[in-house]
């Protein structure tokens, strides 16, 4: 079969890491921390090369139509690269995870056993957009102990290699084995489906953007999948809720930065309190550019508001838009997030402790939030540095993925000649 050009990049790139990661794994940590802190000061040091090549990026994606929604996840400025920076000096600052003993004891035969966490080896990833990820996911996996090949959208490719050339260049500079980081530097879809294919030289692929790639990966890849972020994210007002908190609440989860996974999309509101706190959240949202989608009873406390269908429902829109659903009781709001949620996070405004107990024992997502908005769901905002990712599946991690998530462990055996009878 004849490999193409784009292919080929892909081949050479992911072997070169698979032969970088065994000495990745072996990095001590101050070699690490010297290596992320050098990255950081060369992103400062270089910034004006990565905005020049964000800015191109940035006049194709507005001469193409995207909304402005989506350059905002695409866009770089020198606050932005600063929080890049700032994000791997953080990540330098955490523990390494690598060598830790998870737990030990010892066997009545003598053998003592110990579960020790390990790098998973080569991280890949296939994302969307936001060039801030190149960074996060490369000072995550360095500081894990992984080899890294990453691929990004075709929207910010330019970026993402200026990017890319500048931490790959500090990190190298500063010890790191070569080839540990790589950045596929072609938008052809065969090099996508190129790195899917290569389980020899890849341990575990992480798509990050929307629904569609992440679909397109988990049912294309050969190489084990975890699944990320696509947020349909919930806000529910509680017929106890203190309605001006919620209304701060619902203003930040949908307008703080609307296009991102932890981003509210669908409003519930409890009856007893949704023409009182319709009438007040309704035009404050308007108010903000938000284009409002209701079901018959929203419509009526709001008729400024379109008409929602299924879809809406079921909707990321990542933009100023929000569906906003009356319901009868609690349970309808819970029978509702579990039609429709994605598992990423969804909160609760209430009074009532009980209400907050069972909201958090009964619905199934990744982050669930009581009186607080779900843009915290966020490594840094968490505490864990920067993240590679919201997992919104269940096996291996689960919500924000740090440090410790980008690891496995592996049991070392210390024995004094035992063998077994």
């Amino acid at each position: 079969m004849t490999v193409t050009s784009a292919e080929q990049e892909v081949i050479d790139k992911a072997q070169a890491a698979h032969v970088a990661a065994r000495d990745m794994a072996a990095l001590r940590t101050l070699a690490k921390n010297r290596a992320l802190t050098a990255m950081a000061d060369a992103l400062t040091e270089r910034q004006q090369f990565v905005l020049d090549a964000n800015s191109a990026d940035v006049r194709a994606a507005r001469d193409a139509g995207l909304s402005e929604a989506l350059v905002d996840r695409l866009l770089l400025s020198e606050k932005r690269i600063a929080a890049m920076a700032a994000g791997l000096r953080e990540v330098a600052a955490l523990p390494d995870p690598v060598g830790e003993v998870i737990e030990g004891w010892r066997r009545p035969n003598g053998l003592e056993i110990l579960k020790v966490r390990v790098p998973l080896g080569v991280v890949s990833m296939i994302y969307e957009s936001r060039p801030n990820v190149t960074v996060d996911a490369a000072g995550l996996c360095m500081k894990a102990g992984n080899a890294v090949v990453l691929r990004g959208g075709s929207e910010a490719l330019r970026s993402n290699v200026a990017l890319a050339r500048v931490i790959a260049d500090a990190a190298y500079a500063a010890g790191v084995p070569q080839g540990a980081l790589q950045l596929i530097e072609t938008a052809e879809r065969a090099a996508a489906q190129q790195l899917m294919r290569l389980n020899q030289y890849v341990d575990v692929l992480i798509p990050r953007g929307g629904e569609g790639l992440i679909r397109a990966v988990v049912e294309n890849s050969t190489v084990p999948v975890i699944e990320t972020g696509v947020g349909n994210c919930h806000v529910y007002v509680d017929e106890s809720a203190d309605l001006d908190m919620a209304e701060r609440i619902v203003i930040n989860a949908k307008c703080q930065r609307p296009g991102v996974c932890n981003a509210c999309e669908t409003l519930l509101v409890h009856r007893a309190v949704a023409a009182r706190f319709l009438k007040q959240v309704g035009p404050a949202l308007v108010g903000q550019g938000v284009e409002l989608r209701g079901c018959d009873l929203t419509r009526e406390v709001l008729p400024e508001a379109g008409e929602a269908t299924d879809d809406d429902w079921r909707a990321e829109y990542l933009d100023l838009i929000l569906a906003v659903r009356v319901v009868e009781s609690f349970e309808d709001a819970l029978a509702h997030i579990a039609t429709y949620s994605t598992k990423h996070s969804e909160a609760i405004i209430t009074g009532d402790y009980e209400r907050a107990q069972r909201f958090c024992e009964g619905v199934d997502a990744a982050a669930v939030y009581v009186n607080a908005s779900t843009r915290f769901t966020d490594g840094g905002e968490f505490g864990l540095g920067a993240e590679i990712g919201i997992s919104t599946q269940k096996l291996h991690g689960r919500g924000p993925m740090g440090l410790r998530e980008l690891t496995t462990y592996k049991y070392v055996i210390q024995g004094a000649g035992q063998i077994r009878q």
